[in-house]
């Protein structure tokens, strides 16, 4: 049996939810061969990492994949790495806003992903779903998690695969905004399934070329 940690985001930015917890919360439970285990992170430099880590430790999951919101792109992004470096646009949700700093102090200065990127993005597309690589997790609090996640995977859990997929808004978050791309919640729960099953049975990652890089 196979255990899963997913984890969302609670709302930032002045939304009133975030898609990555929507989604989420539609897979939690038992299946067949799997069991799916779901946990908000605050959007809070450090405070997310500590929550991520407390349930990891409890959980001594197979899988981690971590979700987030990326507002305007157009499709699900499997990022490829995370760099250890905070540079935050805007103030998190208890207004830290950390400029130029480390996310963890005498750490690598990146990680790449351990799941199986490519074959991901490409098991989405063959299920006619918008999905890409994506060579950019930000320097927010997403690229915080996703960093943080590797870092600790790779002192604690080397056999535990990991990373995190960004996610585009959700319709009624940009109803009123003309041309700004978006993907239904049903479409984003298909994804998100054939991803896992892709993470999970996928080892060694294709060799081939994506085509559209974020």
């Amino acid at each position: 049996m196979k255990k899963i940690l997913l984890t969302g985001f609670e709302a930032f930015g002045g939304e009133a939810i975030n898609p990555s917890w929507e989604v989420v919360k539609r897979l939690e439970g038992h299946r067949s061969d799997q069991t799916i285990f779901i946990t908000q992170l605050p959007c809070v430099f450090g405070l997310s990492l500590e929550k991520l880590y407390e349930k990891i430790d409890e959980i001594q999951p197979d899988l981690v994949i971590c979700l987030g919101q990326a507002g305007g792109r157009a499709s699900i992004s499997v990022e490829k790495v995370a760099i250890n470096w905070n540079d935050a646009r805007i103030p998190d949700n208890q207004q830290n806003q950390p400029i130029d700093t480390a996310v963890v102090e005498n750490a690598p200065l990146a990680y790449f992903t351990s799941l199986p990127c490519k074959a991901m993005v490409k098991a989405m597309q063959e299920a006619g779903l918008p999905a890409s690589l994506s060579l950019s997790a930000g320097s927010y609090v997403c690229n915080h998690v996703m960093f943080g996640l590797l870092h600790h995977l790779a002192l604690h859990y080397p056999r535990c695969k990991g990373g995190f997929i960004h996610i585009p808004y959700l319709p009624e978050q940009v109803a009123s905004q003309a041309n700004m791309p978006s993907m239904s919640l049903e479409s984003l729960e298909k994804g998100l399934k054939v991803a896992i099953e892709t993470a999970l049975k996928v080892d060694e990652d294709l060799a081939i070329s994506t085509g559209q890089i974020c």
